[in-house]
């Protein structure tokens, strides 16, 4: 599992936002095969665990092999996992202004793990759909429970209280209740 835990490792804080997991422009710019492909550049996947009230990252998730994902076959049906353990995977997309960087983009999708039998829930098509809308700067976490949404908020003050401050009222108020 590639767990980083980015408020304690101070080598990472170092880095500019320390979000930024690829670089470079995968069509270098010539417009041919690749263009019209979104940019991850931006673009961190942050798990929520409310059971474990616990946030962390996992590179894996941007092409479904983070830690939580490994070893499960996914099914589109929930009522076919009813015992499955909840994780909220939360795209989280960086973007600057003249201030500095800023928390741009925040979508949460829902997933469910049952470890003992190795099925999980989760629709691919919302979870392509929220990293786009995450991409695109909007914030949407009006599915998640406040518990979650309280743990991802701290976690994300936490990791940089400047870039938490620059970002968007409506993230802070959906999160936390601050304005």
């Amino acid at each position: 599992m590639i767990e980083v835990d980015l408020l304690n490792n101070d080598n990472l804080k170092k880095k500019t936002s320390g979000f930024t997991i690829l670089s470079g422009d995968s069509t270098d710019g010539h417009g041919g095969y690749g263009a019209g492909v979104l940019s991850l550049d931006n673009v961190t996947p942050v798990f929520v665990d409310p059971e474990e009230e616990r946030a962390f990252v996992d590179l894996g998730a941007l092409h479904a092999r983070s830690e939580v994902e490994k070893r499960i076959k996914f099914l589109p049906n929930k009522e076919e996992v009813p015992n499955g353990k909840l994780y909220w995977l939360v795209w989280v997309t960086i973007d600057s202004k003249k201030e500095g960087p800023y928390y741009a983009g925040v979508a949460g999708c829902e997933m469910t793990v049952d470890r003992e039998i190795r099925r999980g829930y989760k629709s691919m098509p919302e979870h392509v759909n929220k990293m786009d809308k995450s991409i695109k700067g909007k914030i949407v976490v009006d599915d998640m429970d406040e518990r979650s949404k309280r743990i991802l908020g701290e976690y994300l003050k936490s990791f940089n209280e400047d870039m938490w401050k620059r970002s968007e009222p409506e993230l802070r108020e959906k999160l936390l209740g601050e304005k």
